[in-house]
């Protein structure tokens, strides 16, 4: 196999993600805010800002309102396009959405308004359809709507639990989507998901610690779940090591 035989996606928290990703090799970045909500749209700002320093890897950025589910008021879908207009605007490579119904089904009417909009821009079903209720006709549907590429983790947690489903699902989209394997993969399992699912394409983090640089000793906290002593930042040699592991 041959290095442009393989696609890797970076989920990129920031500019500094970005440009590690660049770095280490990766033919993409999915950039999000929200990271602890499962990824939300992110500023304007750190839009143009990745547009501007990305010259070797493609952008494509999440459009997600909010956490929580994937079903979406008219409101909600309101704010969905003008985020798209923007990132076309910005002269962004792609955009990833999803968008399901009460019932957990694939919505095709919500889906293909924001799809319309969207083009000429690449376009990515994301892992809300690791919650449809019936995930083979539910990548039907994706097919169906013209989605380039779908991201899921097999309908579980973490990718490498999934890998039978991801082989199914591989070998029903094959030739008529992308599928990308994506939630926990790392240089630790990235080629026994290749071995046991034929994925040819992959998304991950690989972030590691970036100390504070502030000096202070109040140790107040901001929020339960908020650590300020630190941030997570991509790395890339963990991008390039996991680049490294598949071709060849």
């Amino acid at each position: 196999m041959r290095r442009e035989d393989f696609e890797f996606e970076v989920c990129a928290n920031g500019v500094e993600s970005c440009l590690a990703a660049q770095e280490g090799g990766a033919d993409r970045v999915e950039l999000c805010a929200g990271i602890p909500e499962g990824g939300t749209t992110p500023s304007y700002g750190e839009i143009k800002t990745a547009r501007r320093l990305l010259t070797t890897t493609r952008l494509h950025v999440i459009i997600r309102p909010r956490g929580g589910d994937f079903l979406y008021s008219p409101l909600e879908l309101e704010r969905m396009e003008e985020d798209i207009r923007m990132c076309k605007e910005l002269g962004v490579d792609g955009v990833v959405f999803g968008c399901l119904t009460e019932q957990g089904d694939v919505d095709m009417e919500a889906n293909r308004r924001l799809l319309a909009l969207a083009r000429p821009m690449s376009v990515t079903f994301h892992r809300a359809f690791d919650l449809t209720n019936s995930p083979r006709e539910a990548l039907t549907h994706i097919i169906t709507l013209g989605f380039d590429r779908l991201l899921t983790s097999g309908m579980c947690e973490k990718a490498v639990d999934g890998t039978a489903m991801l082989a199914t699902l591989e070998q029903d989209a094959r030739g008529r989507i992308i599928l990308m394997a994506g939630s926990g993969v790392c240089e630790d399992n990235i080629r026994q998901l290749y071995e046991a699912t034929g994925i040819h394409a992959y998304h991950f983090s690989l972030r590691e610690r970036v100390e504070s640089r502030m000096s202070t000793s109040s140790g107040l906290a901001l929020s339960d779940s908020l650590d300020v002593s630190h941030m997570l930042v991509t790395s890339a040699e963990r991008v390039r090591r996991a680049i490294a592991l598949l071709p060849g």
